[in-house]
């Protein structure tokens, strides 16, 4: 395998060389976490404009401007960034040689697109048969809808997350951000893991494909399975925000608590309820009654979280070991106290961006950490990469990027 750019390990993954052919969400969050963990990950984009979501909010001071976007900045941490016309001969060329030089590629093309820059798995073959071609799309490689194209509302309506989320007489419910496309960005990031370990024991890459559709029918939890089981949608209906009165948000005095009060923990929820009275309530005294009593239960919790603040609930949680915690605001998560004592915010600084807070990495690995540098400028790295793997010298690439190549 190919050792890390600078010649220093980096991370578990610094052994790995990937080229990332990702734009917008998905592929670069897989790209970003193979990054984080060591890996080089050489970031393809277009002359001029790069990936778009150099061209999406939020920007400091609100201007917008390509080495700015908090979007970008957040999804191709520790990358390295070249630019390249991949619709040019010369460009699909030199696209070629970058990739049999990596043990990864990382791509987000509808299958014509793929096959149109040859870029396949069996495109590499002979020659190159140990690569891992991972294929990052909305529907995948195949199948009626592998060349459609679809934002992140499509994949997850399509996906039947939608129809779980809200409440059971509205409509379904629109679930915040881009999580379809971070769940097929993750699922895309083990897939090629375990397809390069897979290298390591045979030999032998392949093509790796994740589609956001699917990354989202695959974690329907037991509502899929319990539909298929009984044709039947007694468990598979929206909930919105409560399962029971006693598994539930609920309005506090200064924002939103949420409670997990299952039987064994219903003595818990008292004593932080400070309402003893409760356990000998004919209508509160098993679960049973208290599924029976739904209503009245959920009048006494709305009465009683309406009495505190969040901090408040939190301490008495913490004081007796119940079931309830704070619904945290942005603000909340960024001066919580909790993650400050785990140093999980970085702060990198960027020559136009400035000095900016990130959230740390998902997972630790304290023999090999994560150890995240900023995101690059667009063709930052277009000497470094095309000098170091193409043997191009600066005279090349003057000429190249003055017929628009790179």
């Amino acid at each position: 395998m190919n050792s890390h750019h600078d010649g220093t390990a980096r991370g578990p993954l610094a052994h790995l060389r990937v080229l990332d052919l990702t734009s917008d969400v998905a592929g670069p969050w897989c790209t970003k976490l193979l990054a984080d963990y060591g890996a080089d990950v050489i970031k393809v984009e277009r002359p001029r404009t790069g990936d778009p979501s150099r061209a999406h909010g939020a920007f400091p001071g609100g201007v917008p401007h390509r080495e700015k976007s908090a979007l970008y900045l957040w999804l191709n941490t520790s990358k390295r960034s070249v630019t390249l016309d991949v619709a040019t001969a010369t460009g699909r060329a030199m696209l070629l040689a970058l990739a049999v030089r990596c043990d990864a590629v990382v791509h987000d093309w509808r299958p014509s697109e793929a096959a149109r820059l040859r870029l396949r798995y069996g495109d590499f073959a002979p020659g190159h048969e140990a690569v891992v071609v991972t294929s990052v799309t909305a529907f995948g490689q195949g199948g009626p809808y592998a060349e459609w194209q679809a934002p992140p509302i499509v994949a997850l309506a399509a996906g039947g997350q939608h129809y779980m989320a809200g409440d059971p007489d509205r409509e379904p419910l629109q679930s915040a951000g881009y999580q379809a496309l971070y769940q097929a960005g993750a699922n895309a990031f083990g897939a090629t893991l375990a397809a390069l370990w897979a290298v390591a024991a045979t030999g032998a890459g392949q093509a790796v494909e994740v589609a956001a559709m699917e990354a989202q029918a695959a974690v329907l939890e037991l509502f899929l399975p319990d539909y298929a089981y009984r044709k039947s949608q007694a468990l598979s209906k929206r909930r919105g925000n409560f399962a029971s009165a006693a598994v539930g948000i609920y309005p506090a005095a200064d924002g939103y608590i949420g409670i997990h009060a299952m039987p064994k923990n219903w003595p818990q929820l008292l004593e932080a309820m400070d309402a003893g009275w409760m356990a000998d309530d004919e209508r509160f005294v098993d679960n049973r009654a208290r599924l029976r009593h739904d209503d009245e239960l959920s009048a006494e919790l709305y009465n009683w979280a309406a009495s505190v603040t969040k901090r408040e609930a939190y301490e008495r949680a913490g004081e007796t070991r119940a079931p309830i915690a704070p619904v945290n605001t942005i603000g909340d998560l960024l001066q919580s106290e909790h993650l400050r004592a785990r140093g999980f915010f970085r702060e990198l600084d960027h020559p136009f961006a400035g000095r900016l807070t990130y959230p740390g990495a998902p997972a630790r690995m304290p023999a090999t950490p994560a150890a995240p540098s900023r995101a690059p400028m667009l063709g930052e790295h277009n000497v470094e990469v095309y000098g170091e793997l193409l043997g191009l010298a600066p005279a090349d690439l003057v000429r190249l990027a003055a017929a628009g190549v790179v």
